[in-house]
């Protein structure tokens, strides 16, 4: 019985993926021929699936510095990195997952719509919680990456949503940073009057939409636990005026912008490009792209001019903004059939080790880390680091897993198309509302089964 139920598990995780996977294709790959195990001359070889194809700049070049110091030491390990951008990286994900052929060590999202599957599927092996001891972390870090009281993934991120900036393009048009979220529609309205893009977002994976919507239920209703407890049927969205309200400012910011009608071509490359190319005001996007001011590829000039705040969707200049969605989102497990578990728990282990992966990557200004990092300053942080890292420490209250993801993978993946068809224009706010109620109310439908 066991193994018969154990056998549904795993048919349910592989439909999941083929549902919350696209058929995309990306060519920010780098990709291995891959090979497994041990070697007769005693070298180990570690698979790494990774969803940072960039390893010359942000987290993949902290990865990969990570991965190559580590080889130098441990010179009879090789480690073969296969790197996607988000969304490729889930229809590789799936594909290995329904081959049963995992790499040893691979990247996972630690909220329940993606990891749940994944552990209580037994594609991830139980981690000895006393090697990623909880007081390394932030508190609460560690909550996405557990079942049971079992730890199966390793958080490496601080993740929050922010609002990047050209302060050049600003001063040439004589338009100040807004403030609050009339002046960011004004601020928008104005940049398109310039015939320069207000602001970019990665709208065609529709997630960043989701989150969008989640802070503006955040401003207009001031409190972090009203999404949640609509999410878990002791709220109604469609009665309730803050959703509307929320829903109402989401389709304003859009219209504001002027990119509907180019909603699919903006995805994250494209909103990174016209960003960086001068081309967009702002990006709204996330923390994980501190990194993005060192990054030597990009023009100095652009770099100097870059700066970060806080996404200013307040109601009024003196309201209050202490609240931040953030979350824990991304992170490390190891494959419960890797044939080199032991070796890929080893580099786990050593690559989490607070003064590799946090330190190095905080006095290099590459991410915001899941572990405590206060005492790794070295005084020489970059202004965008400083922005960012003040945006987190002035939050009285964090979000936790975002609304969409604290659920089914199935839920996940209709809130978010949801959330695009009313950025589109395509469904009224009340439409919108109605349905979310419906995917609330099935979902605890089939919580109680």
């Amino acid at each position: 019985m066991r193994i018969k139920s154990y056998r549904i598990i795993r048919y349910i995780v592989i439909a999941v993926f083929i549902m919350i996977t696209c058929t995309s294709c990306s060519s920010d790959i780098i990709s291995t021929t891959p090979s497994k195990g041990y070697h007769k001359d005693g070298k180990v070889t570690i698979r790494f699936l990774s969803n940072l194809p960039e390893r010359e700049s942000g987290q993949g070049k902290l990865e990969q510095l990570l991965i190559d110091k580590y080889m130098s030491e441990n010179s009879n390990v090789n480690i073969e990195v296969e790197a996607y951008q988000d969304e490729p990286y889930k229809q590789r994900f799936k594909a290995y997952a329904i081959s049963d052929n995992l790499p040893d060590i691979f990247f996972v999202w630690g909220q329940p719509s993606f990891f749940n599957p994944v552990m209580k599927g037994g594609y991830a092996c139980e981690l000895d919680s006393n090697k990623f001891k909880k007081d390394e972390f932030k508190d609460g870090a560690l909550e996405g990456f557990s079942l049971d009281g079992r730890l199966y993934g390793v958080p490496k991120s601080m993740d929050y949503m922010a609002l990047y900036y050209n302060k050049d393009l600003f001063n040439k048009s004589g338009i100040d940073i807004p403030k609050n979220f009339k002046e960011l529609i004004e601020v928008c309205k104005s940049f398109r009057d310039e015939g320069i893009i207000p602001i970019t977002i990665n709208i065609k994976d529709k997630w960043p939409l989701a989150l969008l919507y989640q802070e503006l239920v955040l401003m207009e209703g001031q409190d972090q636990s009203f999404i949640y407890d609509a999410i878990h049927g002791k709220e109604s969205f469609i009665d309730n005026p803050v959703f509307k309200k929320a829903a109402e400012d989401l389709k304003l910011l859009i219209d504001a912008c002027g990119i509907a009608d180019t909603m699919t071509q903006l995805d994250y490359n494209t909103s990174m490009n016209l960003f960086t190319k001068k081309e967009s005001a702002m990006i709204y996007t996330g923390s994980w792209e501190i990194g993005m001011v060192n990054n030597t590829e990009l023009p100095e000039e652009f770099r100097n001019q870059m700066e970060v705040s806080k996404m200013p969707l307040v109601l009024e200049p003196n309201s209050n903004d202490d609240a931040l969605v953030a979350w824990n989102g991304g992170g490390y497990a190891i494959s419960s059939s890797s044939q080199v578990k032991d070796e890929a728990i080893k580099f786990l282990e050593y690559l989490m080790k607070p003064e590799n992966w946090a330190k190095k990557g905080f006095e290099k200004g590459l991410i915001v880390p899941a572990q405590k990092y206060e005492n790794y300053s070295n005084k020489k942080e970059t202004k965008i680091q400083k922005e960012l890292v003040s945006i987190l420490n002035n939050s009285k209250s964090l979000s936790g897993t975002s609304w969409h993801d604290s659920l089914t993978p199935n839920f996940k993946l209709n809130i978010e198309e949801l959330c695009y068809q009313l950025a589109a224009g395509r469904i009224s706010p009340d439409y919108f509302l109605k349905e979310i109620d419906k995917e609330v109310k099935s979902e605890n439908i089939s919580s109680v089964k």
